[in-house]
């Protein structure tokens, strides 16, 4: 997970310009859980097909950006839509 306060203040969305916010452990824990049933797809409609170990997610909860080797990927297509996903309604994330 991202611990510096300085660089989650200066990333956002590169759709919609919202601020992101690391996505909480059990939101994590969820959305490996329905990548690994092969439920989960990228915005460009490819699968995810390999777990998290960290990712972002947009204030109000619309759209999970993964972290790999400890970078985030700010592709609008490897954006993760969370419609499709039961993490509980969108609300904001806590860090």
């Amino acid at each position: 997970m991202i611990t510096t306060t300085l660089l989650t203040d200066l990333l956002c969305c590169p759709t919609s310009h919202e601020p992101l916010l690391p996505l909480a452990d059990s939101k994590l824990a969820a959305l490996n859980a329905a990548i690994g049933q092969g439920q989960v797809q990228h915005v460009d409609g490819s699968s995810v097909t390999q777990a998290l170990s960290a990712a972002l997610i947009t204030r109000h909860g619309k759209v999970i950006y993964p972290i790999e080797d400890g970078i985030p990927v700010l592709i609008h297509e490897r954006g993760i839509g969370t419609t499709q996903l039961e993490l509980t309604p969108a609300q904001p994330q806590s860090p």
